[in-house]
């Protein structure tokens, strides 16, 4: 078996979760199993229905994630947040040990960079399942603005940035091209 790497899609470009999606599909394609784990995001994007479809692909989401942003929340908000993110995180670990490492080849942690920096997930449980995990599982974290910890420990680090973007002109996300 080959040794897993780990790969961090950062920047503030467009593009880190689709390229995660990308690699899931190859992964999947050629017959390995994928733990797609989105943080911070609802289960209402295009992408998740045919996540949810892919053979292979198990998807993790928190399907009552609040609509606000984070820096918007209340404390009692902010601190259900942590619990369900927390919850994510846990039900993903205890996912991945009921397959057997043969059949995984890929764990995306979707927007890991941002639960990671403002301790909605505790860093060293993060920092210890990424130190510690199967040799051969690949391991995607996407997101802006990592910490440097998530950059030194990345195999791969791929930076998406921005140059141009209808949103600067007033154009809001649209539907199946944003999200």
């Amino acid at each position: 078996m080959d040794k897993g790497l780990i790969h961090l899609y950062h920047g503030d470009g467009k593009g880190k979760t689709t390229a995660a999606i990308g690699l899931a599909m190859r992964v999947a394609g050629y017959g390995k199993r994928v733990l797609f784990v989105q943080f911070l995001k609802d289960d209402q994007s295009g992408e998740v229905a045919v996540l949810k479809e892919m053979p292979r692909v198990w998807y993790f989401s928190d399907c009552d994630m609040p609509k606000e942003f984070y820096h918007n929340m209340n404390e009692e908000q902010k601190q259900a947040l942590c619990i369900s993110q927390r919850k994510l995180f846990e039900n993903m670990r205890q996912s991945l040990s009921l397959i057997p490492l043969e059949e995984v080849g890929l764990l995306v942690l979707d927007e890991l960079t941002y639960v990671y920096a403002w301790g909605i997930l505790d860093k060293e449980d993060v920092l210890s399942f990424l130190k510690n995990k199967p040799e051969t599982l690949e391991v995607v974290i996407t997101g802006r603005n990592p910490e440097r910890e998530l950059l030194d420990l990345a195999d791969y680090v791929t930076e998406m940035k921005m140059e141009k973007h209808p949103f600067s002109k007033g154009t809001s996300a649209r539907k199946g091209i944003e999200y």
